[in-house]
């Protein structure tokens, strides 16, 4: 490594934020940047250790020392090429990814890990500075067409891997603008649209065509494709929101958060927004989940100067730090404080909504909930039981569910090629090939696994297009994910 002392001599430290009181008034991002010595200091910390785990911890096998090791010595040329080299969009990872690679960090043992993630951003940003990401043009055509269906980080990283082999790929984006949840999932105080704006602006200067208000099993005809395409592409991810099928669900103020969230998405793109519009602005705003949406809920909330803004989790408060049952290097479950959190948030664990109750018009006034109690069974399994006398009331005009999304969208294209279901409702095909029951129909992303990381959802696209690949011309010479590890 170009400093091996540099973990000594160095602690972790992230950039700066603009302040609270100041981000909460717009929706653009607020992570500054590292100075050249910060960003020298940190890509110092990262060790010449004997086995990089950070490898196995990122999904996409980010040859991550290689590439610290090339910032430090400043050759940003060297840093790009190795990190594109498995990664097709470090600046949506760099952005939102939760980073499992520094929770594999060898030096998080007994330090703070190597700040790997802003580490990737710097590098794409810097890349992007100085001319070096271009649109990847195949140095020639196969002949062959491929079909994507969904626009999100799996069908984009499908489509930009299987362009470059040189087929032909077509895009069919449901949505007004590609992305998927990368688009109008995620706020721009996370992830600005110009960001994805630019990599899809690439993607189509490379020779990817995008067909957008398009609706394979709507407005599109699935017989179309099956002619006209020589392998189909499923990556429309896992869109349909668990429920909360409780007495007053069906109130007007009872939300899921995926239609808040999409909605302010449209307006900060300028952009009409469709149905009832729904804002949080003096109302008392309760967000059932407490995983990441529900974190981006909260601060959409704050940004529209909500009254109060409560956030519920059903299970336990997670630990601080690491228990005996979650060991280095394994991704942890530990209490995450997101930058939406520091915003301001009234968070409950353990905790269950009973009932959404209302004020007689039809509309929610309050929210009936009750503490929970939990136990691990016999058989090794959580299980709770409610705390009797802890019913409460809480004030609440607007209620939005957060709490995960169950399986893709089955009405229409799964449905009408009747393609195969597993257990849990995701499109069955293997991790061996991500093919379907249909062969020439594979899969892959949310629609495939379940719903997971951005991050995961490149890993499924890029090796779902090597599968495609090999379907296609019989071999492919796509990267493999373990590439990296097999060199070791």
């Amino acid at each position: 490594m170009g400093k091996p002392t540099g973990f000594l001599e160095f602690t972790r430290e992230l950039p700066s934020k603009r302040p609270v009181q100041e981000r909460r008034n717009d929706y653009n991002e607020f992570v500054h940047s590292y100075s050249g010595p910060e960003l020298n200091k940190q890509s110092a910390r990262c060790m010449n250790c004997g086995v990089p785990f950070c490898h196995s911890g990122c999904p996409l096998g980010n040859v991550i020392p290689e590439f610290n090791d090339a910032v430090y010595r400043q050759q940003w040329k060297e840093a790009y090429d190795i990190l594109s080299s498995t990664n097709n969009f470090p600046e949506f990872t760099g952005r939102i990814c939760p980073a499992p690679c520094e929770s594999a960090c060898v030096l998080g043992i007994n330090q703070p890990p190597v700040a790997i993630e802003e580490i990737e951003k710097h590098i794409i940003e810097i890349a992007f500075d100085k001319g070096f990401v271009k649109a990847n043009h195949p140095p020639l055509r196969t002949g062959k067409k491929v079909a994507i269906v969904g626009s999100g980080p799996a069908g984009l990283a499908a489509a930009d891997q299987l362009n470059s082999a040189g087929h032909t790929v077509v895009v069919f984006e449901r949505d007004d603008e590609a992305g998927g949840l990368l688009r109008y999932g995620i706020p721009d105080f996370k992830l600005e649209k110009w960001v994805v704006a630019r990599r899809v602006k690439l993607l189509e200067e490379a020779g990817i065509t995008f067909k957008l208000n398009s609706e394979v099993g709507r407005n599109v005809q699935i017989s179309d494709l099956l002619r006209e395409y020589h392998a189909i592409v499923l990556a429309g991810g896992s869109t349909i929101p668990r429920d909360l099928p409780i007495p007053g669900r069906e109130l007007k103020g009872v939300h899921f958060a995926m239609e808040f969230l999409k909605q302010q998405n449209k307006r900060v793109s300028h952009l009409p927004v469709e149905g009832e519009e729904l804002f949080a602005t003096n109302k008392n705003v309760v967000v059932i989940g407490g995983g990441d949406t529900g974190s981006d809920c909260v601060g959409t909330s704050n940004r529209h100067k909500a009254m109060s803004v409560t956030q519920f989790e059903l299970m336990p408060k997670p630990p601080h730090t690491r228990t005996g049952t979650m060991p280095w290097p394994t991704y942890p479950m530990l209490l995450k404080t997101t930058s939406s959190h520091e915003e301001g948030a009234d968070r409950h664990w353990a905790i269950a909504t009973k009932e959404f109750i209302g004020d007689g018009k039809g509309h929610l006034k309050a929210l009936k909930t009750v503490n929970l109690e939990w136990k691990t069974s016999e058989d090794g399994r959580a299980q709770f039981t409610e705390v009797p006398g802890s019913e409460c009331t809480l004030p609440c005009e607007l209620a939005l569910l957060a709490m995960g999304f169950v399986h893709p969208q089955h009405a229409g294209l799964l449905t009408e090629l009747d393609i195969e279901l597993d257990a849990r409702g995701n499109v069955k095909a293997s991790e061996k090939n991500y093919q379907t029951n249909i062969a020439k129909i594979f899969a892959a992303g949310d629609m495939r696994r379940g719903q997971s990381l951005v991050v995961w959802a490149i890993s499924e696209g890029r090796e779902c297009a090597r599968k495609v690949d090999e379907y296609l011309v019989g071999v492919s010479l796509l990267e493999r994910k373990d590439a990296s590890l097999i060199a070791l």
